[in-house]
């Protein structure tokens, strides 16, 4: 439901991967966003009303995905397609993240838009250490996207690993992700998808700081 720039790019990309979908907009001119290789169904309608959503299939939907821009709406459409239609896998998209939390509660997956895109910006704009990507809900193990310091530059991943204590699962170069061996060489730019304990973590940002020692160098 929602055929904004998020609908419209979910629906695109979902047909990409060959699933079948439909997409309900109050407005049919939102439609066009989906341009014209689009081959799924188009409902217009509003996607809360239990009708609209018989319309699009929902009686026989595996997911379906809120995005439309009213909270309100969303919140409603994602509940009807689940308690009504027997949907397991909802989600809707949120733009206060009070609201959000509510809704979590009450068993509907959201995706608070604002937290979102703040939780990016944060990320990007701080050192690293301060906000991890992921946490582990046990509370053993974080995960970091760590920019290296030009003193990592030429150094073996297995070097990086040993010094800090944790595992590089990814490596982005050039804005294209890669997955490293333990004799890749880090380049200037690199950023590492890094895992390691959360007891550990002042000793890790700090050993990513200072650099190699120097009896690696």
């Amino acid at each position: 439901m929602g055929c904004g720039r998020v609908g419209s790019t979910l629906a695109r990309r979902l047909e990409g991967r060959g699933h079948s979908l439909a997409v309900i907009d109050s407005d049919a001119d939102a439609f066009r966003r989906l341009g014209p290789t689009f081959t799924g169904l188009t409902v217009t309608g509003l996607g809360f009303d239990r009708d609209v959503q018989r319309r699009a299939g929902i009686e026989r939907a595996d997911a379906f995905a809120a995005v439309s821009s009213g909270d309100n709406s969303n919140i409603i459409a994602a509940r009807v397609a689940r308690e009504l239609f027997g949907v397991d896998n909802v989600v809707a998209r949120i733009y206060d993240p009070g609201r959000a939390e509510v809704f979590d509660r009450l068993g509907v997956p959201t995706v608070p838009t604002v937290t979102w895109a703040a939780d990016h910006v944060l990320r990007k704009l701080l050192p690293s250490g301060h906000d991890p990507v992921y946490r582990d809900p046990s509370g053993e193990v974080r995960a970091d996207l760590v920019k290296v310091k030009t003193s990592w530059v030429g150094r073996e991943i297995q070097l990086l690993e040993r010094e800090v204590g944790g595992r590089v699962a990814c490596v982005t170069r050039f804005g294209k992700a890669m997955l490293p061996d333990r004799e890749t060489l880090i380049q200037d730019g690199d950023v590492l998808h890094l895992f390691t304990a959360i007891a550990d973590s002042a000793d890790v940002f700090e050993t990513l700081e200072r650099g190699p020692r120097e009896e690696d160098v």
